[in-house]
């Protein structure tokens, strides 16, 4: 693969055109709404929620096309190939993470959003804690966590198109990233979410495409089986080929890493805000639950049905790419990665979004310049100046990678869950959360779970994310109950009593 393969490439790059077609419409309704409005909480409020009218299927497709990312094409398939069988039954806890988030913020979140015009959720955290140490806590929080996880998904993105395409790791990385904050620059939500959906429909034919080739070209399952346990019997063990590694505390701790917890995640829970009726929220339910299923079981039977099919390989995270290439003539093999390729795309702009919105949003518009919120054209700039930065920061982090980016993936993640899945659940439901609770559970949070993930990787057995989570969940509960209650205010605004 060392030489440039324009076959492969030329179906990607047409791929990646559509990108920046689909961020050009989404970039005019952004023009619109600076010129007729020239509000710049107006508009940005079209760049962060697409003004709030997604549809079913559109948040389905945004749901899982956000959460589905490099982890689970990419990291999540090269570790199977590595570990076997008992890392596709890991993965499938991340089946119910659209019905999880839309489920437990639902209609609140939603209700509660419009309400207090929030269009992140760091916004939802000012108007429920009315606290600057909330804020600056959380969106300091996401730039760092969602910073690391975006290199993470640049990395996956870079590999996937240098194991394909032989480019150069470097160009590819480029190549990749000015793509994605282009379209994310220049269409802001609506750009993001019309890419995710197109992107969730390609994740979902090539799923199906190359698992079904990998199943020709392997004699069928039995026969893939039989190989697998001819490799390493591990391979088709629930314990994997390092029983250690699939103990019943660990699978146990991972369930609550990548399923329930999900909704700790900002760019996720973000599109709770924006469906645009209870028929689009329950259509969203049904659409993602079945999507998920066939991607996240789909690619992941890949990775370790693939371990019969290609050996040798320098890396797991090259598993799909040397697949696709291999099973496939050049040019269904570049349309195949499109698949891999939205995943990874889908979910980096999303994340970046996040981040742009708590640079701009939370922290520049609201404590450094709030004057500059009554312009449009400056938050315009302002916006698009940030998510180029961004890019340019995460390129320099992407350029020397760790061997297998599953590992950054998922120390972005549970970072990100540690801080603010109590903040964002006890503030909808518990009327008792105030700000000292919520900023004690941040702290705790992020804190114990570095502390952990660094000195003290498995307690008990478990993620580190767990021993965080009961922490910060404690000092949550504690300090609310020994601090003062919130206002009548801020009860009235979130239950109406």
């Amino acid at each position: 693969m060392g030489n440039l393969n324009l076959s492969v490439l030329i179906p990607i790059i047409v791929y990646f055109s559509l990108m920046y077609i689909i961020g050009i419409y989404a970039a005019k309704i952004l023009s619109k709404v600076a010129k007729s409005k020239g509000d710049g909480s107006q508009y940005m409020e079209e760049y962060m929620t697409g003004g709030r009218d997604t549809g079913g299927f559109v948040l389905a497709m945004t749901l899982v096309a956000t959460y589905l990312s490099a982890g689970s094409f990419i990291g999540g398939p090269g570790t199977a190939y590595t570990i076997g069988l008992a890392w596709v039954f890991l993965a499938m806890s991340q089946m119910p993470t659209g019905y999880y988030t839309v489920s437990v913020l639902g209609k609140k979140f939603a209700i509660i959003s419009r309400k207090v015009n929030c269009n992140t959720i760091t916004d939802f955290l000012r108007a429920r804690y009315r606290s600057n140490a909330v804020v600056i806590l959380a969106s300091l929080s996401i730039i760092f966590f969602i910073t690391a996880a975006m290199a993470a998904q640049w990395i996956g993105a870079a590999r996937l198109l240098q194991g394909s395409t032989g480019l150069d790791y470097k160009v590819a990385l480029f190549f990749f990233g000015i793509t994605v904050v282009v379209h994310t620059a220049i269409g802001g939500y609506r750009g993001v979410v019309l890419n995710d959906t197109l992107q969730g429909i390609v994740m979902t034919i090539s799923t199906v495409a190359l698992f079904a080739m990998v199943l020709v070209k392997g004699g069928g399952i039995t026969n893939i089986i039989q190989n697998m346990k001819a490799i390493d019997p591990g391979m088709i063990s629930p314990m994997g080929v390092d029983p250690g590694f699939t103990s019943k505390a660990w699978v146990t701790s991972y369930w609550v890493l990548v399923g329930f917890a999900v909704i700790g995640l900002p760019s996720v829970a973000q599109r709770a805000m924006s469906y645009k009726d209870t028929k689009s929220l329950s259509s969203g339910i049904k659409y993602g639950t079945v999507v998920s299923i066939v991607l996240l079981l789909g690619m992941h039977l890949v990775g370790a049905f693939g371990s019969t099919l290609v050996s040798g390989i320098e890396s797991g995270d090259l598993v799909v790419p040397t697949l696709a290439v291999s099973l496939f003539p050049d040019v269904l093999a570049g349309i195949m990665l499109a698949g891999p390729l939205a995943a990874v795309m889908s979910t980096v702009d999303s994340q970046l979004l996040v981040v742009v919105g708590a640079i701009v949003n939370d922290l520049y518009v609201n404590y450094i310049k709030p004057q500059v919120a009554e312009d449009a054209k400056r938050v315009s700039k302002l916006t698009i100046g940030t998510t180029i930065v961004m890019g340019i920061v995460t390129f320099l982090l992407a350029i020397d990678p760790p061997e297998l980016m599953v590992w950054l993936n998922l120390f972005a993640t549970a970072g990100q869950i540690s801080t603010f899945l109590w903040p964002t659940i006890l503030g909808l439901y518990w009327k008792k959360a105030n700000k000292e609770g919520a900023i004690a559970s941040m702290i705790v949070g992020m804190v114990s779970y570095v502390i952990f993930n660094y000195n003290y990787p498995r307690p008990l057995g478990m993620h580190a994310i767990v021993a965080s989570l009961i922490l910060s969940l404690i000092a949550f509960v504690v300090v609310s109950k020994f601090t003062k209650e919130p206002s009548k205010d801020i009860i009235e605004t979130f239950w109406g009593i």
